[in-house]
């Protein structure tokens, strides 16, 4: 049943905390994603069960965490953040206890499924309480809070490395575990939802926004939904083919081990391509968000897929050249990552601030399906080379930008307007049988009168 969203004044600075202490949560889930392949080697050389063996335990987390979010965020809008959270405080504590213990590839996996809804239910829980907090800046809040999942492993990835060296990984698992999971239990004591949403300033005109929150099974009826969800998986598609093949990438390349020397630091082309990728996937997150709370959505999604092609062009005509390895794919990954700030807020401004973590879960699964898409990465280079799957990866962006501006902007525009006209034309019929006075002091008191569009 759609319902209208009900409208207060800003809430000031609470809001401001609410998105910290998400920054904080998506931070300690941060190493579940980003300092795994610390451990891989050291398991390696405890157990002898293979490279290949020990990472599908990352690709078990990585597809639990995304299919499962929808779910999980189902629990949010029925029974508020704060119970999730802490729900996603013991299941991450849990999976890197569990890891310390690991024996077999079964309990690595289990450990793993663990992790994966443990990370699902602190990730969507986080996006989709700043989705709701900040309808008036969704893009910047969505991508600081995104930014934290990067910007986690930053801070803590020397020390794991350090730990690991010093003590063996089994006792760094044990300790980070119990350590991130306390932390998100404490901090989920202070989250709270809005009571209601602020009122979008009407003179953001490039932010069309939606009064009506529509639930989830009424979002997957409407054709915009699965329009978003196909540019999602084409550009996330590309992303994690390149972020999971890098290494790969550059050693056929032949210039892993290259220095290369870019403002006073040196490193080999390899490293300093990873260390930068992560600098720029971070700070774009939130920037191209708050870039899309100024020139709106679809054109960002259109400056920002369109840079992401023209530098996997590059790569796939330069991309021997160290330094342009090193460049080329830093400016790639700070394009790459407004996808998990720019969906979520089209989600929010499309669908309302209501269901809106429920409705990003379901997007945001499109990450899931991408995922999928990856090993094709791997056939499609056997058999005519890295520059054939960049060129695919190409045109992949490249379609989506267009998609965004051409297909994207009208069609929202045209869905939030016409479905706006339509229940405001039945509530209007509606207020001669109810009285005004009874409708404007009790929204939910008409919510049975607006249709489906």
């Amino acid at each position: 049943m759609i319902s209208s969203t009900k409208l207060v004044s800003s809430p000031g600075g609470f809001r401001w905390l609410q998105l910290a202490i998400g920054i904080v949560c998506m931070a300690m889930i941060a190493n579940l994603q980003y300092g795994w392949t610390l451990f891989v080697d050291p398991i390696d050389a405890q157990y002898h069960w293979g490279r290949p063996a020990i990472q599908l335990a990352f690709t078990i987390f990585v597809m639990t965490e995304t299919w499962l979010v929808p779910v999980e965020a189902w629990f949010v809008d029925k029974y508020g953040p704060r119970i999730v959270i802490m729900f996603g405080g013991l299941m991450i504590g849990l999976a890197w206890v569990l890891n310390s213990f690991a024996t077999s590839l079964v309990m690595l996996y289990a450990a793993a499924i663990v992790a994966g809804i443990g990370a699902g239910a602190v990730y969507g829980t986080c996006v989709g309480n700043a989705l709701k907090w900040f309808p008036d800046r969704r893009g910047l809040a969505a991508g600081a809070t995104a930014a934290g999942f990067g910007a986690g492993a930053a801070l803590t990835v020397v020390p794991i490395a350090n730990m690991i060296a010093a003590s063996g990984y089994q006792s760094t698992f044990l300790t980070f575990g119990i350590g991130q999971g306390l932390t998100v239990l404490v901090l989920a004591w202070f989250v709270r939802p809005p009571h209601g949403v602020e009122a979008p300033r009407k003179k953001r005109l490039n932010l069309p926004q939606s009064a009506i929150d529509y639930t989830p099974p009424q979002v997957l009826r409407t054709p915009i939904f699965w329009v978003m969800y196909l540019v999602f998986v084409m550009v996330a598609s590309g992303g994690l083919m390149t972020a999971a093949q890098i290494g790969p990438i550059a050693h056929d390349f032949k210039i892993a081990d290259t220095p290369v020397s870019l403002a006073g630091f040196q490193m080999a082309a390899l490293t300093f391509a990873i260390s930068l990728d992560r600098v720029f996937d971070g700070f774009g997150r939130p920037f191209f968000g708050w870039v899309s709370d100024t020139i709106g959505r679809e054109h960002t999604m259109f400056i920002a897929f369109a840079t992401a092609a023209l530098m996997l062009l590059t790569l796939s005509v330069y991309g021997h050249i160290p330094v342009v390895f090193v460049l080329a794919t830093a400016i790639y990954f700070g394009v790459f990552g407004e996808i998990y700030s720019l969906f979520p807020a089209t989600s929010g401004d499309t669908f309302g601030a209501k269901y809106a973590t429920t409705n990003n879960g379901m997007l945001y699964t499109a990450k899931g399906t991408a995922a999928l898409l990856v090993p094709l990465a791997s056939i499609i280079s056997s058999q005519f080379g890295w520059q054939a799957v960049f060129i695919v990866a190409v045109a992949l962006n490249a379609t989506a930008a267009l998609t965004a501006l051409l297909v994207i902007k009208p069609m929202r525009r045209a869905f939030i307007l016409g479905s706006e006209g339509t229940a405001g034309a039945t509530i209007a019929r509606a207020k001669p049988a109810l009285g005004e006075n009874h409708l404007l002091e009790t929204p939910a008191s008409y919510d049975s009168l607006k249709k489906t569009p």
